[in-house]
């Protein structure tokens, strides 16, 4: 694959470039959404614990945020468009695995296939919008929109995956995203025109291992730590190992010509509290998500697809604030947007931290539409504010950066807060004694780190950070 020459051709229909770029968005949440629901069914089908279940979560998580700096690298050499698809037809391998999958190894083997897919396709989509639409309002408008998208998943994924698990079963919801990755290529063949920048850009070999080994390090020493033993020579080592390759990555990167971590980007105090927030963000929200169907199922005796539609209120809010949240953002600025966004997740996740077996199902809709608002507020400006901060030239990287940063917490979210979960309700994640004091002190470090993000958005975000730089 040779590299493209430099060139940058903004597309002639720029609604259908957002068609196919939500699309892609879609895909990969409504696989999030499903799989978390369908993750009991799948536990007890293939005789899986609460470890195995959080890499069926982080096996995709950890490939997506490993690769998605070389993913965003690759679209600026070889062409955007050409790895956008590329990603789709990846994910469409690594589903169809997971729907066949005889084991939980399998299912974990097409996981990670998936998030493949997905380092390659999302962080292009979000360059392809940029390109497609170049003005600050409009691009706020699509970049609302596209966020949106996420809310949409969350609507489509526990509705009609719910529905699925109960009538036909859970490998079901694996089909499911098929004929959308085929629409998806379809429609970006017509409507997409390619584009690329590859000077002085290269592919970072020796970045990208160390990325791997240190974040995959760090991600196994904490899902395995407790079933281990925190305390084991073999935890301690690799969580030992995984330190040193991140150290090493940082200063390899600052020797590197063209790094995969572009250091002085992290410089500026905007694009690294971005970073920062969308960690946060997705530390705590992707435990809820591992953690709330687990809750309606186990304890309240839910069926999936119930379980499904308990979490529709945080469903519909997000997709109802994220088609506003252009508006919002163009008349007070993302600093107070995203400041009320981070602080409304902190507050719903506080709020079902608290939550027993009783609990009023109002209370808990409430809580969850709070997250839902929250998820609106903060998902597009985060990822404009990133993009804006950096020279348009280098948008695909700072999209990758973006990315990697919110699946980086996702991961760690759904490996830290889902062991300090496990330490209590143990490994069968059964409904006794520990189930709710484990919910609640997962759901309460989640809530934390949301305020904490609330508090950067405060500090370091400026009322005019969606403006974008020139080159």
């Amino acid at each position: 694959m040779s590299a493209m020459p430099n060139h940058t051709v903004a597309p002639t229909r720029p609604s259908l470039v957002l068609i196919a770029t939500s699309l892609g968005v879609l895909l990969a949440q409504i696989d999030t959404s499903v799989v978390n629901l369908a993750l009991k069914s799948i536990a007890i089908d293939l005789h899986a614990g609460v470890s195995a279940m959080q890499w069926v979560i982080d096996a995709y998580n950890l490939v997506y945020a490993s690769l998605l700096l070389t993913g965003g690298t690759l679209g600026d050499l070889y062409g955007r468009r050409r790895i956008f698809v590329t990603g789709i037809a990846l994910f469409a391998m690594g589903t169809l695995i997971c729907a066949l999958a005889p084991s939980a190894t399998v299912l974990i083997l097409g996981r990670i296939v998936s998030g493949l897919g997905a380092a390659f396709a999302l962080p292009m989509s979000l360059v392809l919008l940029t390109i497609a639409y170049p003005g600050r309002e409009e691009r706020a408008h699509a970049l609302g929109i596209w966020a949106s998208c996420n809310g949409l998943a969350f609507i489509i994924g526990p509705t009609l995956g719910g529905w699925l698990v109960d009538s036909i079963g859970w490998r079901s919801i694996f089909y499911l995203a098929l004929p959308i990755c085929m629409v998806a290529v379809a429609l970006t063949y017509h409507a997409v025109k390619e584009s690329a920048d590859p000077r002085e850009r290269h592919l970072d070999i020796p970045g990208q291992l160390l990325a791997i080994a240190g974040l995959g390090g760090l991600a196994f020493a904490a899902i395995e730590g407790g079933h281990w033993h925190w305390t084991s020579p073999l935890i301690l080592a690799i969580g030992a190992t995984a330190l040193i390759a991140l150290t090493l990555l940082v200063w390899v990167e600052a020797r590197t010509e063209g790094p995969l971590l572009p250091l002085e980007f992290l410089r500026d105090p905007v694009f690294a509290a971005a970073l920062a927030i969308a960690g946060l963000m997705t530390f705590g929200m992707y435990a809820l998500l591992f953690l709330m169907p687990l809750y309606f199922q186990t304890v309240r005796g839910a069926t999936p697809f119930e379980a499904g539609l308990a979490l529709l209120p945080m469903s519909l809010s997000f997709v109802i604030v994220s088609q506003l949240v252009g508006y919002l953002t163009n008349a007070f600025g993302p600093r107070v947007v995203m400041t009320t966004g981070m602080a409304c997740m902190a507050a719903g996740a506080l709020v079902l931290g608290e939550i027993g077996p009783a609990t009023s199902m109002m209370v808990i809709g409430i809580a969850l539409f709070v997250v839902g608002v929250g998820l609106g507020l903060n998902t597009a400006p985060v990822n404009g504010v990133a993009v804006a901060a950096v020279p348009a030239v280098r948008a695909g990287t700072a999209s990758g950066l973006l990315n990697t940063a919110r699946m980086i917490g996702a991961t760690f979210g759904v490996a830290i807060l889902g062991a300090i979960f496990a330490a209590y309700a143990g490994q069968e994640a059964a409904s006794g004694a520990g189930f709710l004091p484990g919910l609640r002190a997962a759901l309460t470090v989640g809530g934390i780190g949301e305020m904490l993000g609330a508090a950067l958005a405060f500090a370091c975000i400026r009322r005019h950070s969606l403006e974008a730089r020139g080159a």
